[in-house]
């Protein structure tokens, strides 16, 4: 079968995500402001699963799914992965007569096949780009306990694929987009997309935990001058509307100020530690499996330090 049909078999299941999320406003007395996000992904199966990158979804208020025919439905993140760059959305309803597309074998491709990717780079809803596998990029996560893995490809990717499918030449979801490397800005033949196989054991064997929060890990001297009474911390950024982390009560950044070549918000919590599992470099990885395992219902607690204080806050997973 050809490129083009097979790009007419599966193009219904590709979607489009709109989001919205807050941002620091440049003036920290003007507070927050609302911004729309843009990416792709795809659904995956009739439960109304589909997959994306973990970036597009990872501190989005707000989450719409478009179809090819203009339907458009909410969604919500029930598991994510940084390291990997996915996250699994699932939706209320499917529109009639779209069919989910397969989750392919990413091991059994190899450098040299052919591939295309499906998404709206720009916001052009549902476009083709064809290339190649030009590289594997595989490394293992030893806090996370689990391997990492990247195809490198020359199938064209610009803002808007992120998140959607790469799809081998049997119609099977082999890739998630993630990133490019450029200097220009744009495209410059090196996209990188997380293997389906990796995404499939972090999103569904493990489901990973999606806490709707995004920190920058303060360590060293610097912690010291942020003031963090241990090791590091995990400076708070961003908090979606409605995730765990909200609900936990969390507070992120309002001030954007630089440090070292690069604009930090300050101003929210410092998470110090997760149910006595202290924040450092080294115990990223134990506590995300920790959250991760923790059955539904579960109370949790973590301690953080908020304008001088540490306090203590309870949630429930």
């Amino acid at each position: 079968m050809s490129v083009s049909e097979r790009f007419r078999e599966v193009s219904d299941a590709v979607v489009v995500l709109y989001t919205v999320e807050r941002e620091a406003a440049a003036d920290p007395r003007a507070g927050q402001v609302a911004l729309p996000g843009l990416g792709s992904g795809v659904l995956i199966d009739r439960e109304g699963h589909v997959l994306t990158a973990a970036h597009v979804v990872e501190t989005a208020d707000q989450i719409e799914i478009e179809f090819r025919d203009g339907t458009r439905v909410g969604g919500r993140v029930l598991a994510s992965d940084a390291a990997s760059d996915v996250a699994l959305v699932k939706i209320p309803a499917i529109p009639a007569g779209v069919d989910p597309v397969p989750i392919g074998d990413s091991d059994l491709v190899e450098v040299g096949d052919q591939v295309f990717v499906v998404g709206a780079p720009y916001g052009l809803g549902h476009t083709l780009t064809v290339g190649h596998v030009s590289g594997r990029r595989a490394d293992f996560d030893e806090e996370l306990d689990l391997g990492v893995e990247f195809f490198q490809t020359d199938a064209a990717i610009n803002q808007g694929n992120s998140g959607g499918p790469m799809f081998n030449l049997d119609g099977e979801v082999v890739g998630i987009v993630s990133y490019i490397l450029t200097q220009s800005g744009g495209f410059e033949g090196l996209g990188f997309v997380a293997t389906s196989n990796a995404a499939y054991e972090v999103l569904f064997n493990r489901r990973m935990y999606w806490s709707g929060m995004t920190g920058i890990l303060i360590e060293g001297e610097l912690a010291g001058a942020f003031n963090i009474p241990q090791e590091a911390g995990y400076l708070v950024q961003k908090v979606a509307h409605e995730s765990p982390a909200e609900e936990l009560g969390m507070v992120a950044g309002v001030v954007p100020i630089e440090i070292l070549d690069r604009t930090i918000l300050i101003g929210g919590d410092v998470l110090l530690e997760v149910d006595g599992i202290e924040i450092s470099r080294s115990t990223f990885g134990r506590i995300r499996n920790y959250m991760s395992a923790l059955e539904p219902g579960v109370e949790y607690r973590v301690a953080v330090l908020r304008a001088g204080e540490r306090l203590e806050l309870t949630g429930v997973r």
